[in-house]
């Protein structure tokens, strides 16, 4: 889970919002989970990401990027192409992605 939310970003950008159905814990699940962050990052307009799940195993993963170029080198992912094939086989019950285009962005935090 994140930790720290994403501050606001200056708009336009773009959103994945990932929302997920799995058992908690499946094998293999957490290392893939880390190589996939490892990856993102290094994209050029990946702006960062916010990720939740509850007990039951329903989980949202919001990932930020400055334009469609970067969504879709990160769709289009080699690995990312193959750890989404294992996850529909193997760990997710059902998922649902969303893209969405922000022209709107502010944030608060307490000091």
């Amino acid at each position: 889970m994140t930790q720290k939310l994403v501050a606001g970003i200056e708009p336009p950008y773009y959103t994945a919002v990932f929302t997920s159905i799995r058992p908690d814990a499946p094998e293999g699940y957490a290392e893939t989970s880390v190589r996939m962050q490892e990856i993102v990052r290094d994209i050029p307009g990946f702006l960062g990401y916010e990720s939740a799940r509850t007990p039951g195993g329903i989980g949202i993963t919001v990932a930020y990027f400055r334009d469609l170029e970067a969504l879709d080198t990160w769709r289009l992912h080699t690995e990312h192409q193959a750890a989404k094939a294992h996850g529909r086989k193997h760990w997710y019950d059902s998922y649902s992605v969303h893209i969405g285009k922000v022209e709107r962005s502010y944030s608060f935090e307490r000091e």
